[in-house]
């Protein structure tokens, strides 16, 4: 019998994005810039699109290296815009470049775009247990303040919603269905991190 999943994992690709990636935390810079303009990209589409379109977003922003995204010119932006592998959107195009400079400025004043955003949720994952992810919440206090720090910055496409996905991302939330078979791996493994955090 297969494991239970959390019920929006309805493709192969989903379902492979939710067991291996979705609610366990990260701490890796390049992986939280990749996941803030993935569900940046995603306003107004389904995830399922991005999911589908990540290996062209990878290509072309670089495999999301922050400093040579930073660097990136008006030439290529405008390339960009015509690579039918990514969200042809030239807002959200221009977006990943803003938010690249926008992180560098955040890992120099904090250490890293890491230290900066798991300082919203005190570097340990909220831990909840739905019985099913449409109890989930679009937004919470903790995204609201997170999307404010971040368009502080000069970042765009960081709306709270966008910001309480990107959580349930990387981790800082857990939001797997307590009948999930995730559930228990990623809240065992926001207590091994907190457990790293305390100094």
């Amino acid at each position: 019998m297969a494991e239970q999943r959390c019920n929006w994992a309805t493709s192969e690709a989903l379902a492979r994005y939710h067991d291996a990636e979705w609610g366990v935390p990260s701490r890796d810079d390049q992986h939280l810039f990749e996941m803030l303009v993935l569900e940046g990209a995603q306003a107004g589409l389904s995830w399922s699109t991005i999911l589908n379109k990540r290996d062209g977003y990878r290509r072309a922003f670089s495999n999301f290296e922050i400093d040579k995204v930073a660097r990136f010119s008006q030439q290529k932006l405008d390339a960009l815009v015509l690579d039918e592998s990514i969200v042809r959107h030239r807002g959200k195009i221009e977006s990943v470049v803003t938010n690249a400079k926008a992180v560098k400025q955040i890992q120099a004043e904090h250490g890293s775009f890491a230290d900066f955003v798991w300082s919203f949720v005190d570097n340990t994952p909220i831990q909840n247990t739905w019985t099913s992810y449409k109890h989930a919440p679009a937004s919470t206090d903790v995204s609201d303040a997170l999307s404010k720090a971040l368009k502080r910055y000069g970042c765009k496409f960081v709306g709270t919603t966008i910001c309480y996905a990107f959580m349930q991302a990387v981790g800082m939330v857990n939001d797997h269905q307590i009948d999930c078979a995730c559930h228990m791996r990623c809240a065992t493994l926001g207590k091994k991190g907190r457990k790293k955090n305390l100094k």
